[in-house]
């Protein structure tokens, strides 16, 4: 998630190479332990909702450049769910991703997107962001010349709209680096440049714990990954549930869903929801297909 307010060099950088010299750099990369769900990366986010649902789409209709991609979609998502999206390419799964946050080649034509109990479309989006909507991008860009240091004080201060002291700030990322398993020297390294698929969504996760948001949209997160880094970032996304957050997890698979256990399941085809269950439906479509599904929705 890139967000920034133009300044640059928040801390000098030999500070955090004089933490990865004194780091051993750990070289078993098995991710974090096994924790609870209640054992998050910071204190418990309580629940101010007094029932407003954290997300509700109603009717939804969403264009690319004239095409109809979601044609009618609605969907409720509660605090402390979590919501997995299947289907397959071009159903419009990253297309409801891309509303929710407001990229501006997606044209809402119709419908209605409400983030406890306000109107998302009427905001901008990095008004979205500081509401507390996260989306982890399926493909991140690299930021050449902009160190992951200085991109997670510069996120931070846009969301909170406000300054981040060092001392704060510090202390707080070395904890989440700590849990994710992540070594000192990741942080002199510009933004996804030269890193693997696994780097790269292990520093969404980071930015994830970082930003503490009430809904995060996960967009494919467990594309490319090799199964040790499925195993990381699916510790990370655990360890970020609670009774105050909903996660949205964008997939084509049913792999992911081993390790991150959905409250429930959706089937997204030709821009509709078409089937909703519990974990036990992604199942069924890692045994069958969507084909059943799509004779049922003809």
């Amino acid at each position: 998630m890139a967000v920034s307010d133009g300044s640059h060099g928040w801390i000098a950088l030999d500070e955090w190479e004089l933490d990865a010299a004194r780091d051993d750099t750990n070289p078993q990369q098995h991710g974090p332990g096994p924790r609870s769900r209640r054992d998050a990366m910071s204190e418990e986010t309580p629940n101010p909702s007094n029932g407003t649902p954290i997300l509700e789409v109603a009717d939804l209709r969403v264009a690319v450049d004239g095409k109809e991609i979601l044609k009618g979609l609605s969907l409720t998502v509660n605090a402390g769910e979590t919501h997995a999206i299947m289907g397959r390419n071009g159903s419009g799964k990253s297309t409801l991703s891309a509303a929710i946050m407001g990229h501006p080649r997606y044209e809402v034509t119709g419908g209605s997107i409400l983030f406890k109990g306000e109107d998302v479309l009427a905001m901008a989006v990095h008004e979205r962001a500081r509401k507390g909507i996260f989306l982890s991008f399926q493909y991140p860009v690299a930021l050449p010349g902009v160190t992951v240091s200085n991109f997670l004080r510069q996120a931070v201060k846009a969301v909170r709209a406000d300054d981040v002291p060092i001392k704060a700030f510090r202390p707080l990322v070395k904890e989440n680096m700590k849990r994710l398993d992540i070594p000192n020297a990741f942080m002199t390294r510009y933004v996804n440049d030269g890193f693997s698929g696994g780097e790269k969504k292990r520093l969404e996760m980071l930015q994830m714990a970082m930003l503490q948001p009430s809904l995060a949209i996960l967009d494919e997160t467990d594309s490319g990954l090799d199964i040790d880094a499925l195993k990381v970032v699916s510790a990370a996304i655990n360890l970020l549930r609670d009774k105050g957050r909903a996660q949205l997890l964008i997939t084509h698979y049913q792999r992911i869903l081993r390790y991150v256990e959905p409250d429930y399941v959706h089937v997204l085809l030709n821009g509709q929801i078409v089937k909703s269950g519990g974990p036990e439906l992604a199942q069924e479509l890692e045994t069958r297909g969507y084909e059943w599904l799509e004779t049922e929705a003809a």
